[in-house]
């Protein structure tokens, strides 16, 4: 019996010791088979790809991040059921998978509600800089940032994929119930509305663009070598490549570790700048654990709301470096900026081998507001993705010369799908993918060209005549001044559909008062490929021109005949009648140096009370001369470094950057030739440059000289630009009359400075307002060496006098002309006024002390 039991029990033994090996045995084999995760995540609410997440088993430092196009793989020897997920700004998500498998697994994270964009923090104590360890960590990281930027290796490279994009936004009823899209039902058939809550996106605007990136630090000198690019083209209508220029001026490169953080067109002080702990308050709100470390999360804002100051967080490494690991970037909505909603620029780096970190993806995101409702506006979005970093490599000096910004000698324009699709390290959206075929159908499209024609019309002043002729500027059809009277005036230009080689434009105009026919006639020939709107230029261009001028009056981006200018304050019958025949080459580069050469004639004589009057005897009995006949040759350099501009109808508009703009003349009459009664020669020197002086606002500057060789009659002597008009003018004087100094050897300087509400900011109830305060200087230092002075030389031409015979214009003597003005600006968004006040010579007949002066001008 008791064997039979004890067979019995050595059976079940080996049984359950059989079942116990099976199961190590099976765990065994659980264990050497790996389990392999992969997959891509993505921002849940805009679907851009995340860089640089942690992805790792929880409780274990077995992990890794996404790469630049937002994938990653995580493989492990070891059973683990679960796989967690998190990013910095984002909820932590953990999800369950199968040990021993390889799986797929594609997610979006959500953003942390808990992050906020404005922080407001109230306690007991006063907030101090002093003992305050968020202060003495940010000062850590102001301390330590030459250290962890580009700028610390010898040599630095990177690749680089920038996608902009600009869309119109509407409640989506709206934009398909509008009146101009209803024609085009194409564009409203893929709205976006998942990117702002409420509201649907239609784009119209798209550029992607790849690049090589290169730095040198001694000598410094960076390279942008564009190797592909693809954005949209509206053809005749709109200059493609001003509207790039301007979008790319609005949107520009983010570098947090620079003191000024450019944003659409104001500079922003950035929360690490040598002084940010006396403009912002520090506080540190957590600590975060990652994949790399831990992170600092420093919250801040601004000390005062309305300041061009940012609010949100900075995520700090421990590491000892002091590096941003990520920093979230936002705009109080009492910053005194106009235009914006709501703007967020967030900055993601990544570390590199050696644990230093480098910016991986940049992403800044606007919501304009055009209208007062907030219904209508417009949607803007910059992302920059940075990938393959390489260090301390040189490359040959010969890659470092020419322009900063170039294209590759095998540039791929607008390239195909296949392209874009294996080189964009996301994807676009369904309506972003539609905006180039919408509008390549839509430039095309009959209708638009139609709406495009009248728009055109009311915002430069032209309007079609037919596919080769534009008629205009309309703003000059009527005006009227003391000497025409009532004038008509009537012309047009014939545009690149006629020839993109040689332009011809011309008017006629007639004064009803005088009875005289005036006109112009004018043709220009391209030397290049392009049309004459298309930079660079290289071009002739001859003219004949018979019409009106008052001396000393020098306008910019206007026409002199523009109605709105005929309404002057004072007495304004001193005028010109001038027959010039002009003979002109420009010649412009890459670089936006540019020369021109010219060769003119020209005839002045006296109309309305001017007279050209000489004195003739030791009896002061005096002549009067019926012209002044003049043979000019010229040249010209200019030279705008990097500068950005929109190309008009008539006009460029200069998109003001941080560098200078210098413009070098010199003028040789001739006697003898065409008739010319005079040599002379003169040259001048004009030096334009904007300081920032970031919380406070920035500051135009405009220096000039100028030297005349030779004894002229007074009218070409240097007649100084004077301004009549009620319009506010700033390289003129605004309270000096015209034809009232005259010089031959001058200096000046012009400073006007905007304080961006500075002041107003600190003022209840005016702050509101967001108005922004100007403030105005111009002196001018000039004289007239004897033998171009009147008064000391009788063989010239009198200085104009007035009916009761007190003489007119003058010399500067030894003392400046002075004029100084106060202004508000940012009424309505785009209207400034200044009262102007006049310092010296006011015992000059006909003269203002104070005066009134307007201006429309449009800011952010």
């Amino acid at each position: 019996m008791f064997s039979q039991y004890l067979t019995t029990l050595i059976k079940v033994l080996l049984l359950v010791g059989l079942l116990c090996f099976l199961a190590v045995d099976k765990m065994l084999a659980q264990s050497t088979t790996p389990t392999v995760i992969r997959g891509t995540l993505k921002d849940a609410q805009t679907q851009e790809l995340l860089i640089g997440v942690s992805v790792y088993f929880p409780d274990t430092q077995i992990g890794t991040v996404t790469d630049v196009e937002g994938k990653y793989l995580l493989k492990a020897n070891q059973v683990f059921t679960q796989v967690r997920f998190s990013y910095v700004g984002y909820k932590t998500i953990t999800r369950s998978i199968n040990p021993g498998q390889t799986q797929e697994l594609n997610l979006t994270l959500e953003n942390d509600s808990q992050q906020l964009t404005e922080v407001l923090i109230k306690g007991k104590r006063r907030y101090r800089n002093k003992n305050n360890p968020a202060v003495d960590l940010i000062r850590e990281v102001i301390a330590h940032k030459a250290a962890n930027q580009l700028q610390q290796y010898n040599f630095a490279e990177y690749e680089q994929y920038e996608k902009l994009r600009f869309s119109l936004t509407n409640t989506p009823e709206k934009l398909k119930k509008n009146f101009l899209l209803r024609k085009f039902p194409y564009l409203t058939a893929d709205l976006d509305t998942t990117t702002l809550k409420g509201k649907a996106l239609l784009p119209f605007y798209l550029q992607e663009v790849f690049s090589h990136h290169y730095y040198r630090q001694n000598p410094a000198k960076s390279k942008k070598i564009i190797t592909a690019e693809k954005k949209v083209d509206f053809g005749e209508y709109i200059d493609s490549k001003g509207m790039q220029a301007y979008f790319n001026h609005l949107y520009q490169d983010i570098d947090i570790y620079k003191n000024n953080i450019p944003v659409v067109t104001n500079q922003f002080l950035s929360p690490i700048a040598d002084a940010a702990p006396t403009f912002y308050r520090f506080y540190v709100t957590d600590t975060v654990a990652t994949q790399s470390g831990k992170l600092i999360q420093l919250t801040f804002e601004p000390r005062n709301q309305t300041d061009f100051l940012f609010a949100g967080n900075l995520y700090i490494t421990q590491d000892g470096n002091y590096a941003v690991q990520k920093a979230q970037l936002s705009l109080s909505k009492s910053v005194n900026i106009n235009w914006v909603r709501d703007l967020h620029i967030n900055l993601d780096f990544a570390p590199d081998a050696a644990g230093k970190y480098h910016l991986s993806k940049s992403e800044m995101r606007a919501d304009l507001g055009l209208t007062p409702n907030g219904n209508f506006g417009m949607y803007g979005s910059r992302l920059v993705v940075y990938k393959n970093y390489v260090f301390d490599q040189p490359q040959p000096f010969n890659l470092y010369d020419g322009l900063p910004v170039v294209n590759s000698t095998e540039l791929i324009s607008q390239p195909d799908d296949n392209f874009l699709l294996a080189n964009r390290p996301d994807t676009l959206t369904t309506s972003e993918a539609a905006t180039y075929t919408n509008i390549e159908t839509l430039k095309n499209s009959s209708s638009f060209k139609r709406t495009a024609d009248w728009a055109t019309l009311l915002i430069a002043g032209y309007k079609k005549a037919g596919p080769k002729l534009e008629l205009g500027p309309v703003a000059t059809f009527y005006s009227f001044n003391p000497v025409e009277g009532f004038r008509l005036r009537f012309g047009g230009r014939t545009t690149p559909n006629f020839s993109k080689k040689i332009n011809f434009d011309a008017y006629a105009a007639y004064g009803f008062k005088d009875e005289k026919w005036k006109y112009y006639l004018g043709a220009t020939y391209s030397l290049t490929d392009k049309t004459i709107y298309e930079f660079p230029v290289r071009s002739v261009r001859v003219s004949y021109q018979q019409d009106t001028k008052i001396p000393g009056q020098e306008l910019q981006l206007i026409q002199e005949s523009n109605v709105f200018l005929s309404f002057k304050r004072g007495i304004n019958d001193k005028y010109l009648y001038n027959k010039t025949f002009n003979l002109e080459y420009l010649h412009e580069f890459e670089n936006h140096f540019s020369y021109r050469l010219g060769l003119k004639r020209w005839q002045q004589a006296p109309a309305g009370s001017l007279a050209f009057e000489r004195i003739t005897t030791s009896e002061n009995q005096t002549d009067l001369l019926s012209h002044l006949t003049t043979a000019e040759v010229s040249a010209e350099l200019r030279w705008a470094p990097n500068e950005k501009f929109f190309q008009g109808k008539i006009y460029r508009t200069s998109f003001i950057g941080r560098y200078p703009v210098f413009t070098l003349r010199g003028i040789a009459g001739v006697k003898g030739l065409f008739d010319g009664e005079y040599n002379y020669q003169s040259v001048t020197l004009n030096i334009f440059k904007r300081f920032s002086l970031s919380q406070l606002g920035y500051t135009d500057v405009v220096t000039e000289a100028g030297y005349l060789f030779g004894q002229v009659p007074y009218p070409l002597l240097t007649i100084h630009r004077a301004n009549q008009t009620y319009s506010y003018q700033f390289q003129s004087y605004n309270l000096m009359n015209f034809l009232e100094f005259a010089s031959d050897q001058y200096a000046s300087l012009m400073l006007d400075h905007c304080f961006n509400g500075f002041i107003f900011n600190k003022i209840p109830v005016i702050k509101k307002t967001k108005f922004r305060e100007y403030a105005t200087l111009k002196v001018l230092y000039g004289g007239l060496r004897t033998e171009n002075n009147p008064a000391q030389n009788n063989q010239l031409l009198q200085f104009p006098a007035d009916a009761r015979g007190m003489t007119t214009t003058y010399s500067l003597e030894n003392k400046p002309y002075v004029e100084g003005s106060v202004g508000i600006g940012n009424i309505f968004k785009f209207f400034r006024v200044d009262l102007v006040k006049r310092f010296s010579y006011l015992d000059h007949p006909d003269t203002s002390e104070l005066g009134v002066r307007g201006q429309f001008k449009f800011d952010f």
